[in-house]
Formats: C-alpha cells, sequence, structure tokens
C-alpha cells in the first residue's frame, strides 16, 4: 500500500477521518489528502485524540475558510505542539507553508526515523499516560483502609516517572538501565493486584447489577475522572497491563541499540523487567493455587492441619490402596502434595474423611508391572517402599495411563522435597517460605511466588531455586563444618577412580535425597563424584557407562534403545531413539518414525505439526509438575504453541513436551534446519 494511503487509514483510525471519506475511494489521489489536511483543523484534532487537550481549541479557528492567515496558524499551532508536547524535533517536521501550497509533500517520508529515540519515546510518554490514568484510579478509590497502599503505589510512579523523564531527557537515557534495575522490588507491589484485579471487577459487575445507585455513582466518577471515556472497570486492568509491558519496551529498545556497552546494560534491566513480570504472574498463580487448596481443605472434614504446609498440590483421584498391615484393598481419594499424600474416604457429596497421611520423605517409589494385565482395570499399581526398602503401600490404578500420570507426579514431588543437588558444596537445601522478597544466591534473580518459593540451606540460610541447585555459581555453605582445608585439598585433587569388589544391586537403598542406587557388579571402574568426610554414601558414577553394553555391537544398542527408554541412564530424557540424526528433510516423518511406547503418541503428534518457531533458553528452569518442562540455559527451545497460561509457553526438548515461562527463553529467528 502507498504511503499516502497508509497515512490516510490510520487518521482514520485515530477517528480525525471518516470511514467514508473521498480518500478511501478507488481513485483517490495522495492531493485528496492534502486538501483534506491543509487548513490544519484535522492536525490538531489528531493531537487532541492522541493526547487529550493538547491543543487549546481556542487558540485554533475551526471553520478557516481557506484563509491562508487562519490556515497557517493553525498548522503553526500543530507544529508547535508536536515541538512542546510529542518532543518531535524540528527538522522532523514540514514548514507551515509546504503543507498549505501542498508543496513537497512527500517530504516527511524521506527523514530517516532513528528507531531507537522512538522507543525512549514511547517508554517516557506512556509512562507519563499511565500516571495520569493511575491518578484517576485513586481518584475514584476512597476506602480508608487502601490509603496506605494507594500512598505506595502512587509514591513509586510518582518518582519512577520523574527519573524516566531525567534520564531521557537530561541524561541521554545513559543511566535508564539503573533506573529500572533499582524499581524491581518496588514494583513487586504489583504481585497482590494483578491476583485480585479479577475478582475485584467481578465483584464490580455483582454490585453495579444489584444496585442501581452503586451503578449510578461509578458513571458519575467515570464522568469526572476522564469525561466518561472509560469505566473504573477498565481502568482496574490498566496497572496490570502496565507492569507486565515493561520488559517488552525494554525488549524492543535493547534490539534499536547499537553501542555494546549500553547494550549490555540495557539487558541487564531487561532481565530485571522480565523478573518482575514472571514474578507478578507467580503471585498471581499462587493465589489461584491456594484457592485450590481452600477447596480441598474445605471437603476434608477432619483435617485438622493447613494443607498448604505440604507444598502445592499435584494430583488427585480415584485409587485403590493396600499396606502390609491391611492386604486388602481399599477404595480411597488421594490427594498429592510435594510433600505428602492424603488418603481419604469419599463420603456423600463432594466431602471426603481423612484416613491416613503418608509423608513423602520416609518413602521411595518402584514402578510394578508384573501383575498388569491389558484392558484388566485396578491391575496397574506401583510401590511405596519405606527408606530401606521393605514395608509400604501398594497402589493400584484404573487404567496405563492413570498409573503413569500417578507415577510421573510422585517423582516431581519427590524431587520437589529432596533435588538432586540439594547437597552441593555441603549445604543442606530444603524447600522453604519466604516471608520477605528473596534473591537467589546463585543467579540473583527472585524467588517467584507466595508460598515454597524456593529453597534455604538450614545450615547458613542460603536461598536459592531448585534449578540454581547444582549450578557452578553457588557458593560453598558458609557454615558447613566439612568447609575445612584436608577435606577442600582432597576435593581439589580429582576424582579418584576404584574397582568395584563386591556386588550391589540396590540393598540397602541409599538415603532419601541421595538419588537413585548405582547397581555394582564385581570389576567395575566407578569414578567418585561427590562424598562427605562423616557420611558412609557416596556418589559415584560409572567410568564409562558403555561397560554396561561391552558385549553389544552398535547396531544392537540402536535397536535396543529404539524400543527401551533413555531413561535407563538418562533420567529426564524419558522417551526412545527416534529419527536417524542426518535423516534426509524430504523424508516423510511418520515413515521413519518407529513404533511409540505408549505415552509418546502426543510428541508424534506434534512432531508432524508445524511449530511457532525456536527459542534459546536464557536461564534454567526446574519443572515443577508433569506439566511443566524443564530447561537448561542455551537450550534450544522448539516452539509448540503461545497459548498457554498467561506468560506460559509450550515446547519441547530432547523429546520432552511441556510448559515454560515464557520469560526465560530469548525467540531464535536463525533457520536451525
Amino acid at each position: 500500500m502507498e504511503l499516502w494511503r497508509q497515512c490516510a487509514m490510520w487518521l482514520i483510525d485515530c477517528r480525525v477521518l471518516p470511514e467514508n471519506h473521498r480518500v478511501t475511494l478507488e481513485g483517490a489521489q495522495v492531493c485528496d489528502l492534502a486538501q483534506a489536511l491543509r487548513d490544519g483543523v484535522l492536525l490538531c484534532q489528531l493531537l487532541n485524540n492522541l493526547l487529550p487537550q493538547a491543543v487549546n481549541l481556542r487558540e485554533i479557528n475551526l471553520r478557516p475558510q481557506m484563509s491562508q492567515f487562519l490556515c497557517l496558524k493553525n498548522i503553526r499551532t500543530f507544529l508547535g505542539v508536536c515541538q512542546d508536547k510529542f518532543h518531535l524535533k524540528k527538522n522532523e517536521l514540514f514548514e507551515a507553508f509546504d503543507l498549505f501550497d501542498v508543496r513537497d509533500f512527500g517530504k516527511q517520508q524521506k527523514t530517516g526515523v532513528d528507531k531507537r529515540e522512538c522507543c525512549l519515546q514511547e517508554i517516557r510518554q506512556t509512562e507519563e499516560k499511565y500516571s495520569e490514568t493511575l491518578q484517576s484510579i485513586l481518584q475514584v478509590c476512597t476506602h480508608p483502609q487502601s490509603d496506605q497502599r494507594r500512598s505506595d503505589l502512587n509514591k513509586t510512579h510518582s518518582e519512577l516517572l520523574e527519573e524516566v523523564q531525567n534520564s531521557i531527557l537530561n541524561n541521554g537515557a545513559r543511566n535508564l538501565f539503573q533506573v529500572f534495575v533499582n524499581y524491581k522490588e518496588r514494583l513487586l507491589l504489583y504481585g497482590r493486584y494483578c491476583s485480585q484485579v479479577e475478582a475485584a471487577t467481578k465483584h464490580l459487575d455483582k454490585l453495579s447489577n444489584a444496585r442501581e445507585d452503586i451503578r449510578m455513582k461509578l458513571e458519575e466518577c467515570s464522568k469526572r475522572a476522564n469525561s466518561g471515556r472509560f469505566s473504573l472497570r477498565d481502568l482496574l486492568m490498566v496497572p496490570m497491563q502496565r507492569v507486565l509491558k515493561y520488559h517488552l519496551l525494554l525488549q524492543e529498545l535493547v534490539k534499536h541499540t547499537t553501542d555494546s556497552t549500553e547494550k549490555e546494560n540495557l539487558r541487564t534491566a531487561l532481565d530485571a523487567m522480565r523478573d518482575l513480570a514472571q514474578s507478578v504472574n507467580e503471585v498471581k498463580r499462587d493465589n489461584e493455587i491456594i484457592k485450590q487448596i481452600t477447596t480441598f481443605q474445605l471437603s476434608i472434614e477432619n483435617m485438622t492441619q493447613s494443607l498448604a504446609l505440604y507444598g502445592r498440590p499435584k494430583i488427585d483421584g480415584e485409587l485403590k490402596i493396600c499396606s502390609s498391615e491391611k492386604r486388602s484393598k481399599q477404595d480411597r481419594y488421594a490427594f498429592l502434595f510435594d510433600k505428602a499424600v492424603f488418603i481419604c474416604k469419599k463420603k456423600s457429596g463432594e466431602t471426603f474423611e481423612l484416613k491416613e497421611i503418608i509423608e513423602l520423605h520416609s518413602y521411595q517409589i518402584r514402578d510394578e508391572t508384573t501383575g498388569e494385565k491389558d484392558n484388566k482395570k485396578w491391575s496397574y499399581l506401583f510401590l511405596l517402599l519405606d527408606c530401606y526398602g521393605r514395608s509400604g503401600y501398594d497402589l493400584f490404578f484404573k487404567t496405563r495411563e492413570l498409573k503413569k500420570k500417578w507415577l510421573e507426579q510422585f517423582e516431581m514431588a519427590l524431587s520437589n522435597m529432596s533435588p538432586e543437588n540439594s547437597t552441593a558444596n555441603n549445604h543442606d537445601f530444603q524447600m522453604h517460605c519466604f516471608e520477605e522478597t528473596t534473591s537467589c544466591k546463585a543467579c540473583s534473580m527472585l524467588l517467584r511466588g507466595i508460598f515454597f518459593q524456593g529453597y534455604r540451606c538450614t545450615r547458613c540460610k542460603m536461598a536459592a531455586h531448585k534449578e540454581c541447585l547444582g549450578r557452578e555459581y553457588l557458593p560453598y555453605c558458609s557454615s558447613s563444618k566439612y568447609h575445612n582445608l584436608s577435606f577442600f585439598l582432597f576435593l581439589l585433587s580429582g576424582y579418584p577412580k576404584m574397582e568395584v569388589n563386591q556386588e550391589y544391586y540396590g540393598m540397602p537403598p541409599p538415603p532419601v535425597g541421595f538419588g537413585q542406587a548405582l547397581h555394582l557388579s564385581r570389576g567395575d571402574v566407578i569414578e567418585l563424584t561427590r562424598a562427605d568426610a562423616e557420611l558412609p554414601w557416596w556418589e559415584v558414577g560409572l567410568k564409562n557407562i558403555a561397560i554396561y553394553m561391552h558385549s553389544i555391537l552398535h547396531s544392537e544398542m540402536i535397536q535396543y534403545y529404539q524400543q527401551t527408554s533413555l531413561k535407563e541412564y538418562f533420567k529426564d530424557l524419558d522417551t526412545t531413539l527416534c529419527i536417524p540424526f542426518k535423516q534426509p528433510e524430504q523424508s516423510n516423518l511418520s515413515d521413519n518414525m518407529p513404533n511409540f511406547t505408549p505415552g509418546t503418541e502426543d510428541l508424534h503428534h506434534l512432531l508432524q505439526s508445524s511449530l511457532f518457531g525456536v527459542a534459546r533458553a536464557r536461564y534454567d528452569f526446574s519443572a515443577r509438575d508433569r506439566s511443566e518442562l524443564s530447561l537448561r540455559e542455551g537450550d534450544t527451545i522448539k516452539i509448540l504453541s503461545k497459548k498457554g497460561h498467561s506468560g506460559w509457553w509450550k515446547g519441547e526438548v530432547y523429546g520432552r513436551v511441556g510448559f515454560f515461562p515464557a520469560n526465560y527463553v530469548e525467540e531464535d529467528y536463525s533457520d536451525y534446519c
């Protein structure tokens, strides 16, 4: 489309020109647009539509009748406001006589646009506009209990606006990155706001529909605050939209910044605002989880403890259970949380009677497939065994798929409670509820949410994300009694290698939190990877995993893992070998796909569907349940959908499919195929 037609369409969108104006006709020419604008009236109207009361209507003549004097006066008023209130430079504007005489009408399209300046201008102007809108909201709010929160919100944005304006207008935006970094924690108060705004708007609608006097009062307030253009319901959504937009504005600014130092500084601010957006979303999400937990709590009649003390809910549903004391199967309804599973008996309606609490720190899982029979209900089970691998519970499920879901959620719950690297660098990390705003010691990003936000060392009180427990940036435990010279030198001396002189097949099992037992045979060579001077258990690895397959040819190994899940050795890689590395692109994917094991049909379908693009993981992310996707910094993620929960996308990494926070990745537009 020609530029002048784009301009005409934009003026229609801005409600300056009517939709049936002659410039929209098929035979219209650029001179038709010029004639419509040359008296300056519509241009002044445009400024008022973009910024209310930008132009004092008393200063312009609405019916100049093509008088040169009056038309030029209108045009000069327009040009003056563009400079004073929209901060355009004189060399970016046309001369008044050029427009009146319809001379060199295409002149301004020749002027190069500084996209970085546009980004800075948008940041400043939208912050100014938001501050005005915030004032409109605060004028309507009159509840005395909200005075302190109103004061905090108002003060924060007044000061933020002042610093943003000062940085952009007086310092060339050189310190703009520091402004946003400094305000990250102060803007966290939006977490609570965003988590309650939906309930607030519903309550507002309910009151307005129920009481005529309240509805009329709200309309009166709306007219007083913004001439009736927006209702209070509309205005309540603005703060949430604003706080979730900062990282998008900075992302554009980073894209159009060429100076390497400034770009790196702005990336720091971008990370801070992404962290803020993710934290706000997590607070909103946790509040929804708390509502879910409250519903569970109220439905269990004899539940005296708070369910929230046991972490987040993972899964709930019907199962059959038997124990070493009671061998007969009993019909039960179970609620699985991070720290425990609650076994209940279903009563009438949606009420339950609590029968037993099984705290997971005392148990381990063992899958059991020997008794399974195809299509026979309740024949699918796995075992909950105590720390010695003996007594425990048998859990039976109606279908194989249900068993798989429960097994995965049990594994995730155990992983959340006792993470793989919980004892890294001599720490003792445990799930913890942080009352104050806390940042991870390894990555400096916020611990997000309102309960069980992360992990804290019981010795030195250090805080960390689950995904950061094994990172090299995590400092040593400052309170550890093992942090002495001799043990430190032992660690520096390298990883000792030893030969196994006695077979070991997992009995007795390692303590909870030490991970899976490694089966050893006489003659195996193992390498020490982690040891504690005063504990009898060490972490080791087989010197060469190929020992296990020593007598198997490469082709046999490939055939073996086309049928057997790689999870046998890589616990996060629950898939089989699917496609040869150099498979020709033109070959039909479905023709080369081997038979999938149960549970991977969804992956098969997704691999054949179109993708939404590719992204690179900027940070580590550790999944908290089976619907989420764990990421490692640098991972390449195939984006399958962008329609997940607010701030979450669906993707695939190494054959694993799930949701991940969009703020943790950066879209990659390169051609990787």
